[in-house]
């Protein structure tokens, strides 16, 4: 049995183990099993690894950048981001050896880039967290103006407070990188004045569940297009496939 699976801490919002369970069973992909793996501590990473049969994980709160000491090999795209959503486990060398990578990256310029056509777009993402930096990344290499948005007084970045009518009129693209919204509490969103949005902005939510959140739904209302976190978990999840069963990685 080849098994791969997520560890953080806790797993009840994944929707990691459904996602590649159907996906073993639609594409008729046989000996595979997903398993969550909620750690309370990530010293236990070490235990599990010596699993023969788990060659892969994804990695989630709070754990992607915790997990960045346990690895022999970093990504230079995840060690620029200073976290990791992808472990590969290779057995096949003498003593295993656990590499990382940030399959969020690509899931993230795989949502962007059908959308990003305008010239001169320039985007704010609101939150400071390891996603916010993943959103950064992508955007910069994507060649993106970007600002960043706090809650608190930061260098180097706006606060909520300053988003005006000229901030937002001015950002093509506005970006959450927050948790507000995320189920349970699918009432929170950004606070930011939607009524200075329109037709003429795009909405992305790293937030999958629900699929429309607050913050969406709020742009829907004015015309925004709106880009769910679903696609963005879809393509980060093949991504992270490939990563497992490629040679190249």
């Amino acid at each position: 049995m080849r098994k791969f699976g997520l560890i953080g801490y806790p797993l009840g919002h994944s929707f990691s183990k459904k996602y590649f369970t159907e996906k073993f069973r639609r594409e008729g992909i046989p000996d595979c099993l997903y398993e969550n793996y909620p750690l309370t501590d990530i010293n236990q990473l070490q235990e599990l690894s010596t699993d023969k049969e788990l060659l892969g994980l994804n990695v989630t709160i709070p754990y992607k950048t915790a997990v960045l000491p346990f690895l022999r090999r970093i990504d230079s795209e995840a060690e620029a981001v200073g976290a990791v959503n992808v472990i590969k486990i290779n057995r096949t060398q003498g003593p295993i050896e656990l590499s990382g990578f940030n399959s969020d990256i690509y899931g993230i310029a795989d949502t962007l880039k059908p959308v990003i056509n305008r010239g001169n777009i320039k985007a704010l993402v609101l939150g400071t967290g390891g996603s916010s930096k993943a959103v950064s990344h992508v955007l910069a290499s994507l060649k993106i103006d970007y600002r960043l948005v706090s809650r608190e007084k930061k260098k180097g970045c706006l606060t909520y407070r300053n988003l005006d009518k000229h901030i937002l009129g001015g950002a093509g693209l506005i970006v959450n990188t927050t948790p507000l919204g995320m189920y349970p509490l699918t009432e929170g969103s950004p606070d930011i004045n939607y009524d200075l949005l329109g037709p003429e902005h795009i909405l992305f939510d790293l937030v999958y569940n629900p699929e429309i959140t607050t913050f969406l739904r709020k742009g829907q209302e004015r015309g925004c297009t709106v880009l769910s976190g679903l696609k963005m978990l879809h393509s980060q999840a093949e991504k992270s496939w490939e990563i497992w069963n490629s040679d190249k990685y």
